[in-house]
């Protein structure tokens, strides 16, 4: 007599109503699968899969809100992650980093239990998923970004970056500055360089700058220079940045 399946835990994200009723119909069909939480948005997807930790996730990739990228990126630690779209332009992305499948919409139940038990083979094996190349490649390919997220806790910020006045380099994070408001966030300066566009200056090696903020050069010692943006706060400027500047202005 044969042991028992493992039962593994599923959350299903997906903005449409109807897409999610019949995942989880499938689901009440297939073999050692429950699902434990139904997300309608990519905000309450984080939220629920920190809370949650369930062994699989099924991932709508447009989404308003949040995409199913965004939500990758936001993660600290994600589930098995098997795509669901109706868009196919995404799938050579996700096969190049090895999620366990992509879902092109409509899809059979049968395409989802084989899809399910791949899922179920690589978290018996213990592999691993490059979900965080599949992200940073979308945020590439996004650039200039629009906007940052920042996660704290289960709270999702998303930070327009036209409203960031500088970025600053603090050890494995950065802090981003909006005004009275600082967000921390688990990237580097050298990143959000490439990713934020000509707004932004990298005036010291660990000051990013939004070039809209500045409103003065002054010397402060010998060879050096200290920027100040509209609201008084006080930046380093090195040599290079300097540099940048002049050309810029």
């Amino acid at each position: 007599m044969s042991e028992p399946r493992e039962e593994l835990t599923v959350v299903i994200v997906d903005d449409e109503p109807p897409a999610r009723d019949l995942l989880r119909q499938y689901l009440e069909r297939a073999d050692g699968f429950r699902v434990t939480g139904q997300c309608a948005d990519g905000f309450e997807a984080v939220k629920k899969v920190e809370e949650l930790a369930p062994d699989v996730l099924l991932l709508d990739v447009q989404m308003p809100k949040l995409n199913g990228f965004e939500v990758l990126d936001l993660l600290d630690s994600p589930p098995q992650v098997i795509f669901t779209t109706a868009h196919d332009r995404y799938a050579l992305k996700a096969f190049e980093v090895e999620a366990v499948d992509y879902l092109l919409k409509p899809f059979s139940a049968e395409r989802l239990f084989e899809a399910l038990e791949r899922a179920r083979q690589r978290r018996s094996r213990g592999d691993t998923q490059s979900l965080a190349s599949l992200a940073r490649r979308h945020r590439e390919e996004s650039a200039p970004l629009e906007r940052l997220l920042v996660r704290d806790g289960a709270r999702v910020h998303v930070i327009p970056a036209v409203e960031i006045d500088w970025i600053e380099a603090r050890d494995d994070y950065v802090e981003v500055h909006r005004g009275q408001r600082t967000y921390r966030k688990k990237q580097t300066l050298t990143e959000l360089e490439s990713l934020l566009g000509d707004r932004f200056l990298r005036i010291h090696r660990g000051y990013l700058l939004n070039v809209d903020r500045l409103r003065r050069i002054e010397p402060y010692a010998k060879d050096s220079r200290v920027v100040f943006l509209r609201d008084g706060t006080r930046l380093p400027l090195s040599r290079s940045g300097y540099a940048l500047l002049r050309e810029r202005l």
